[in-house]
């Protein structure tokens, strides 16, 4: 292990302390990474890989992961802990669906997840497209199991989560990312509970799926 060296520093002022070197992580250069890259360039599939800045990329890439987040790059909400870019979002991709699909048949996933932005100015706040990407997968690399990570679908979340869960998905994953003391400072346009409610939706619509959450 390296060992962490302090720095001189003038009386007075607190001692920095160098990094350590495995704490930095090189620019990706492998051939899988860029062929993972060229794929998502080549069918126009947005990954939370890259706008959400995962130092992990070049490890992942490189062995043909990429976790694809549909509905654009442009989020309807600005949640404190995260790098996508907030903005007005462009219209669906109706080839979005195929192209999820074609990747992973390409990338011979074995299990894929799929997430998306925060789609609050849609209807049903994009649960459709989540539904029509269960579909393409199925149809054309049926043997993938499919792990979905959805927003809350805030107003919208029953018949949004219905529909989904109807697609029948092997996992519905959906993020609480922290406590409920600290949701108004890093995710201020969602609730704790209502989270909560999802999943508990989830599972009362249809047990056999699993559920899970994540937490930063």
């Amino acid at each position: 292990m390296n060992e962490i060296t302090p720095i001189e520093t003038p009386e007075g002022r607190p001692a920095r302390v160098r990094k350590p070197d495995w704490i930095r992580v090189r620019a990706p250069t492998s051939k899988g990474f860029n062929e993972t890259r060229k794929l998502m360039r080549d069918l126009n599939l947005n990954t939370v890989c890259e706008e959400a800045a995962c130092p992990n990329i070049g490890e992942c890439w490189t062995k043909k992961h990429a976790t694809v987040m549909i509905l654009g790059d442009v989020c309807t909400r600005a949640c404190a802990f995260c790098n996508v870019k907030t903005g007005m979002p462009r219209k669906v991709d109706t080839n979005e669906p195929q192209h999820v699909a074609d990747a992973a048949a390409q990338m011979g996933l074995e299990h894929i997840v799929i997430t998306s932005v925060d789609r609050d100015d849609l209807a049903d706040g994009g649960a459709s497209q989540f539904v029509k990407v269960i579909e393409a997968l199925r149809r054309t690399t049926p043997s993938t199991t499919i792990e979905i990570l959805t927003p809350d679908f805030r107003n919208k979340h029953e018949a949004a989560v219905e529909a989904i869960v109807a697609a029948r998905p092997d996992v519905y994953n959906h993020n609480l990312e922290t406590v409920p003391r600290l949701y108004p400072t890093i995710r201020p346009g969602a609730r704790y509970y209502a989270s909560l409610r999802l999943l508990e939706m989830v599972k009362r619509l249809d047990p056999s799926i699993f559920t899970k959450s994540g937490i930063m």
